[in-house]
């Protein structure tokens, strides 16, 4: 064998044995019907709070809202130790919210972990983090926004996971957001969720089955090209967002379907798209006809209005469980498999 040869392979073998291993399983689990389902949690059970995006500076009262409303269903809490930490736009340096959220993934005796807020900077920890102590003692990862990474990242490790409010959800009047706070309490105990939405005339109608995925549209098209990337073949796929121009909009729509992101997936349920920004030469037409007209090479069936997202009302879904989507024009059917 040559020299050369030899230090091509020692190269490779450093490359690939120092990074967490893959088995074959995993990689093809994104592709399946049968995620990991963490165990739905019980009183006694412990949260964990930790904050992997953005800066939590002045809301120290959202986080001891969070803590008292876990107490009050009989949970224990911890929050991370860097959560309430500033570098620049994050919550603490990406070693530091990294640091907090492996511990929780590490610890055995953590049954959720929950994320104080979204904002910006999880995808800048995704690839340190490790899941081999969590494959061993799976929990669910809650939030939205910021932390579709984080949902993407699970799901094709082949858990589910739940989209659903974070810590910072909680600085309204909690007799305001009632159905936000009770999907939630329903979801990580394991209660059934189903939801009937008010009919659209801009649905698209038909019937379709498989795994929910999905998030944030800005994180979707952030994971185009990187092993984070889902595979949304027989899936139904969730959108929402917020603080966008319609251009964009239609860019990253245009550039997920461009990728094959919609080309054999089931269905498409539209959350909320809060807080459009006017750009100074109009778009033309509402955000739902531009989301149909981005579509309209497929015949799929797509609802409009899930309230899901970055409004008050903000219902629980679990990602990764399997739904079967019923859309009409009177209503739309959005009914999650019971495990």
């Amino acid at each position: 064998m040559s020299k050369i040869l030899l230090i091509t392979i020692l190269c490779c073998a450093v490359f690939f044995f120092g990074k967490e291993p893959v088995s074959a399983q995993e990689l093809s689990s994104n592709k399946t019907n049968t995620l990991i389902q963490p165990p739905y949690l019980k009183a006694g059970d412990t949260v964990a709070i930790v904050a992997p995006s953005g800066v939590l500076k002045n809301r120290t009262k959202e986080v001891e809202q969070a803590k008292a409303l876990l107490k009050s269903w009989g949970l224990h809490v911890v929050v991370g130790k860097h959560v309430f930490n500033q570098a620049n736009h994050f919550a603490g340096t990406d070693e530091e919210r990294c640091e907090d959220f492996q511990s929780a993934l590490d610890n055995p005796t953590i049954s959720a972990i929950w994320c104080a807020r979204g904002g910006y900077g999880t995808v800048r920890v995704l690839d340190k983090l490790n899941y081999t102590k969590f494959k061993k003692n799976p929990k669910w990862i809650i939030g939205y926004s910021d932390i579709t990474a984080l949902h993407n990242q699970i799901h094709n490790r082949g858990f589910q996971s739940i989209h659903a409010l974070m810590c910072t959800s909680l600085q309204d009047d909690l007799s305001t957001i009632k159905e936000t706070i009770s999907t939630f309490k329903d979801a990580i105990f394991g209660k059934p969720l189903k939801y009937t939405l008010t009919g659209s005339k801009y649905n698209k109608l038909g019937t379709s089955s498989g795994q929910l995925v999905g998030g944030n549209l800005t994180m979707l098209h952030t994971m185009l090209g990187s092993e984070t990337s889902i595979d949304t073949s027989g899936k139904i796929i969730f959108i929402e967002e917020i603080g966008e121009y319609k251009y964009h909009i239609d860019r990253m729509l245009q550039s997920l379907k461009r990728a094959g992101y919609f080309e054999n997936c089931k269905g498409v349920i539209v959350g909320d798209m809060s807080k459009m920004r006017k750009n100074t030469t109009l778009w033309g037409t509402s955000i739902e006809q531009l989301i149909l007209d981005a579509l309209s090479n497929y015949d799929f069936p797509i609802a409009f209005d899930m309230p899901a997202g970055h409004e008050k009302d903000n219902r629980a879904m679990i990602l990764g469980r399997t739904v079967t989507l019923t859309v009409n024009n009177e209503h739309s059917a959005i009914i999650f498999k019971d495990y």
